[in-house]
């Protein structure tokens, strides 16, 4: 079985969806695949009001800007086809990617990709990280706010970026316990106002910390926990047992790559976007001319910007097909204008020069 499609985006969360929203939008015929069962990606088990532009959905919750773009893509039917519980598994050399669902597995022709396929969670290596009981905060969210069951009674966080400090907030607002929230560097690397939520909270924040080990025979039962140094070694005789039944690891993003690689996109390491990324221009092409990235397989970001580059990916894209168009160009100006200002002073300062270092790899291409 085959298909046929101007544009296919690969990816159902916030980039994916803008792109395919625009692509179709501006005339493109454009098919849209996602591994899961409801389209939003991350955005669906987002219960926390976003920060940013006043023109991005600035205070509007993660679960209400997914059902936003899920009603754009149903007033685009005809021009926007939508695959969902479909997983694409593989490029092939001739412009066609293999397409997995619970019936069938199908070629797609596509003259353009747009790959959107995110991030995975990090782990971290400390002794019985295998035992039931602990999780990635991704996890945590999706059974919490996604099926509504709560992971355990006593949780550790182990992370304090803006994910561990916001799954903690909404874990107390479960009514789970947090026991206490773990983070190697001296100070707390997430926003100050979700911090500050969970201090007024009275949950124990150990900065300079690190776990040593879960505690249990058959699931987690407690933690060891050790103050580190400034090269992050365990200070000796500083251990100590803190009890609880659940392990929650928010260490971090890496950008999920693989169809980059099969597409052979040339790939650089930058560490200030998460490791590995593809290559690619301001427009969010890569090396590849007929393949775009947008989203965190770009590189970690937040959502806002997730959809922001999926829109100058979707209005590229089309452009490269149909020619120049005054409305993709505004589209893109507006992005680029928004995504400015979102990277602007000292928190987006690590991503600006991540973004800077793969524009200048893209010109000594």
């Amino acid at each position: 079985m085959s298909r046929k499609t101007e544009v296919f985006v690969i990816g159902g969360g916030p980039a994916g969806l803008s792109a395919a929203i625009v692509a179709a939008e501006l005339g493109a015929e454009t098919l849209l695949v996602d591994d899961s069962a409801k389209l939003g990606g991350q955005l669906i088990k987002q219960t926390h009001r976003f920060f940013g532009s006043s023109n991005r959905d600035a205070g509007i919750r993660g679960i209400s800007i997914a059902s936003k773009l899920c009603k754009d893509v149903e007033n685009l039917k005809g021009r926007l086809t939508v695959l969902k519980n479909t997983a694409a598994v593989g490029f092939y050399s001739n412009n066609e990617v293999g397409i997995l669902s619970q019936n069938a597995y199908e070629r797609v022709a596509y003259q353009r990709a747009i790959v959107c396929t995110g991030a995975t969670e990090n782990s971290l290596a400390f002794e019985n990280n295998d035992l039931p009981g602990v999780y990635g905060a991704g996890g945590v969210q999706t059974l919490m706010n996604v099926h509504g069951i709560r992971p355990g009674h006593k949780i550790l966080m182990v992370g304090s970026g803006n994910i561990g400090l916001i799954v903690s907030y909404q874990l107390i607002q479960a009514g789970v316990e947090v026991v206490g929230l773990v983070e190697g560097l001296p100070t707390i690397g997430g926003y100050l106002v979700h911090a500050s939520k969970i201090r007024r909270l009275g949950v124990p924040i150990y900065t300079s910390h690190t776990i040593l080990q879960a505690i249990g025979e058959t699931h987690v039962e407690g933690a060891t926990l050790s103050r580190v140094d400034e090269r992050f070694q365990p200070v000796p005789n500083t251990e100590f047992e803190i009890k609880c039944d659940c392990i929650c690891l928010a260490v971090g993003l890496t950008p999920l790559i693989d169809l980059f690689q099969q597409a052979h996109c040339r790939m650089v390491h930058i560490g200030e976007l998460g490791g590995l990324v593809p290559l690619h221009d301001s427009g969010m092409k890569t090396t590849n001319p007929d393949v775009y990235v947008a989203g965190d397989a770009s590189g970690i970001e937040e959502a806002t910007t997730a959809i922001l580059g999926g829109r100058i990916a979707g209005a590229r894209a089309y452009e490269s097909l149909h020619g120049k168009s005054e409305k993709a160009d505004q589209i893109v100006a507006e992005a680029k204008e928004e995504l400015k200002t979102l990277r602007s002073g000292s928190t987006g300062e690590r991503i600006r020069w991540g973004r800077e270092r793969v524009l200048k790899e893209v010109g000594a291409c």
